[in-house]
């Protein structure tokens, strides 16, 4: 990586969540049983490719489920970027939970169910993570990524990986991970310049039209408060510069 490069400009990370992949009507502990996107995914996907197609990416990251790498490659359809996958953006881990709807849950592991709606954190299913061990994996590799590559960036992460580093960057507990929404094919806008960085869109959803306009209607930046990325030094093992 070259440490003596122009740290003024500023570089934009498009945060995304995969397209939806619900096959029922059943609300289920999905983590990481690696399923694929559905049709309306699929779509959420095509969308954000018009969308993003005037804007050049210098990178394109995933997770290696199915759901983000479809989509990360639904969008880099046309560039000559290629998409890659790291295991560490990978959604919660929900171990024996997995797949299994939430009536399920509460009717088998009695008492479970209100064990982690009481510590979001850190309680883990069995054979599970919590949210504390995402965090672990996932935000040392989205510091490396900020620091390590120049230019603008695509990382389409899930709901648990993209709220752990919106908490990151804006400063916040995990206890408020949802307080935020991530519906699926959502996108959000991170701003890295100066060695800060900025949240400046949330939950955008794939409507056609809407990202542009809104971005332009943008106005107001709010500053991201403590977290602060040197840029000089940087060993470089992920060879993402």
């Amino acid at each position: 990586m070259n440490n003596n490069r122009d740290n003024s400009r500023t570089n934009t990370i498009y945060l995304l969540r995969h397209g939806d992949l619900r096959q029922d009507g059943v609300k289920r502990y999905i983590g990481q049983a690696d399923l694929p996107l559905n049709a309306s995914g699929r779509a959420q996907a095509l969308n954000w490719q018009q969308e993003l197609a005037h804007i050049p990416l210098r990178r394109i990251f995933c997770s290696d489920l199915s759901r983000s790498y479809e989509t990360a490659c639904l969008i880099a359809e046309g560039r000559s970027e290629s998409v890659q996958p790291f295991p560490k953006l990978r959604e919660i881990n929900l171990g024996a939970w997995d797949g299994q709807s939430v009536d399920d849950v509460r009717r088998f592991y009695p008492g479970e169910y209100e064990k982690r709606g009481a510590d979001m954190v850190y309680y883990r299913p069995p054979a599970g993570e919590c949210f504390a061990d995402v965090a672990a994996r996932v935000i040392p590799l989205f510091e490396e990524i900020v620091r390590s590559a120049s230019g603008n960036m695509l990382i389409v992460g899930h709901s648990g990986v993209n709220k752990v580093i919106l908490c990151h960057i804006l400063g916040m507990p995990l206890e408020n991970l949802f307080r935020m929404r991530q519906e699926y094919g959502c996108l959000n806008v991170i701003e890295c310049g100066m060695g800060s960085v900025q949240l400046c869109g949330m939950n955008i959803l794939p409507v056609k039209g809407r990202f542009r306009m809104e971005m332009e209607q943008a106005v107001v930046k709010p500053q991201c408060g403590p977290f602060q990325l040197p840029v000089s030094g940087l060993k470089n093992p992920l060879n993402l510069s």
